[in-house]
């Protein structure tokens, strides 16, 4: 009788301790959402942003990196996307500016589930007459008490690589000085194992399948990938899982969406 009421402690125990460790790998689990939105247009034109909503709480992420934001342009109608689209998936929002544009600002934003700890941008390198770029970071602290940190930046979009390559080393040099496990998220615009992606895998490690990736553009029949979640350091992260969401409407980029472990 002693036997069996030790062996059943023992189980119990033992089922205890097997869900504080599942629950305590899931609380240190981060899903990340790249996402571009086209500047609020959609693909119809008619500027819906419950549309480009419902995609982002659909994914359901605790991180999301924004691309072509406005921030009060006429083309945008006076909103702060930033803002409203926050508002409308009751997420966290912070709008980082890369160039003054048509009555208003344009640049990047970061949706997230946590409040920050601090925020930057980070003006990236460009040509004389060409778009200027940034890239966003926020820090904050996780369910499980650990504190990261998360960027968001879109990179120069022509077919000549000179920008992006020097985007891509300006954005090694100044966050490989972070101190916190880091995650890279954004429209890149370059294809793998072009220059300036193989720049940022020198320094990041890559959430896609090398030799299967995800494509991400155009949304309608995705045949390229040119959207990524990258992270650092490599040995502190775990890829748990990829997808893409490709609502034709909502943007002409696919949503790649990222669930990663904190080890």
């Amino acid at each position: 009788m002693f036997h069996k009421k030790n062996t059943y402690i023992f189980t119990c125990l033992l089922l205890l301790l097997n869900t504080l460790v599942a629950q305590q790998q899931k609380s240190k689990q981060v899903k990340v959402l790249s996402f571009n939105i086209l500047h609020g247009a959609t693909t119809k034109g008619d500027f819906n942003l419950d549309v480009i909503a419902n995609v982002i709480k659909k994914a359901d992420a605790d991180f999301v990196s924004l691309q072509e934001v406005d921030f009060k342009t006429n083309r945008a109608k006076k909103y702060d996307l930033a803002t409203e689209l926050g508002y409308r998936t009751k997420m966290t929002s912070v709008f980082g500016r890369a160039m003054y544009f048509d009555g208003g600002e344009y640049g990047e934003a970061i949706l997230s589930k946590y409040t920050f700890l601090h925020t930057r941008n980070v003006a990236l390198p460009y040509t004389k007459g060409n778009e200027p770029r940034a890239a966003l970071e926020i820090t904050t602290v996780l369910k499980s008490g650990d504190t990261i940190s998360f960027i968001g930046t879109h990179l120069d979009h022509l077919k000549a690589d000179t920008d992006r390559v020097s985007q891509a080393k300006v954005i090694n040099k100044v966050f490989s000085k972070n101190i916190y496990p880091t995650i890279l998220s954004g429209d890149l615009n370059d294809i793998p194992n072009s220059k300036a992606i193989n720049i940022l895998e020198s320094f990041w490690e890559v959430s896609y399948n090398k030799s299967k990736p995800k494509l991400t553009f155009p949304s309608d029949n995705p045949k390229l990938k040119i959207d990524y979640v990258l992270f650092y350091p490599k040995q502190q992260w775990k890829v748990v899982k990829t997808e893409t969401i490709c609502d034709t409407i909502a943007s002409d980029h696919c949503g790649y969406l990222v669930t990663l472990e904190l080890k």
